[in-house]
């Protein structure tokens, strides 16, 4: 760590696990525009996020690496799920195919985490919907977001609603 990074204190649980959600979303990103295998893209994310510091951008958060790994393991193996309880969730003329594909990996992340049943789904939609404000500021996004969310959390865990 540089000396002037020194000063920072380490992340805390919460801040990994939402670090861990981000470079999620983002390596299912990456791994839909540019083909990539879950194995390689998660070695990138390993070796090149996971604390890195950088001049530019200072330090990076350190995520939570077992809950990349269950997120990004679960968006892959339960894909076809994930994607038909987002279509459900969407309006019928906004089918998953038609959405941004940052959208795309952001309910896919989120859906992933639903579906392990390991956090509240409350907390889980929290999460996403701060996520998608940090990538469209500007924009009604993060309120579709909420819905979609609060719409696929009550099909994948109905006992919590």
């Amino acid at each position: 760590m540089s000396e002037e990074n020194a000063h920072l204190k380490p992340a805390t649980k919460r801040e990994m696990k939402s670090a861990a959600r981000l470079y999620a979303m983002q390596a299912l990103f990456q791994m839909e525009s540019a083909e990539m295998t879950v194995d390689k893209v998660r070695r990138q994310f390993y070796d090149h996020f996971f604390g890195m510091e950088t001049e530019e951008e200072g330090q990076f958060v350190d995520g939570d690496s077992d809950l990349f790994h269950e997120l990004t393991e679960a968006a892959i193996n339960q894909q076809a799920k994930i994607d038909q309880m987002t279509d459900r969730a969407l309006v019928a003329k906004w089918p998953i195919a038609r959405i941004d594909s940052s959208l795309r990996a952001l309910f896919r992340a989120a859906g992933a985490e639903l579906i392990l049943a390991k956090t509240p789904p409350k907390v889980v939609i929290n999460e996403f919907v701060n996520l998608a404000k940090a990538f469209y500021p500007d924009g009604r996004e993060a309120k579709f977001v909420n819905a979609v969310l609060d719409h696929m959390a009550r099909e994948a865990r109905p006992e919590e609603f």
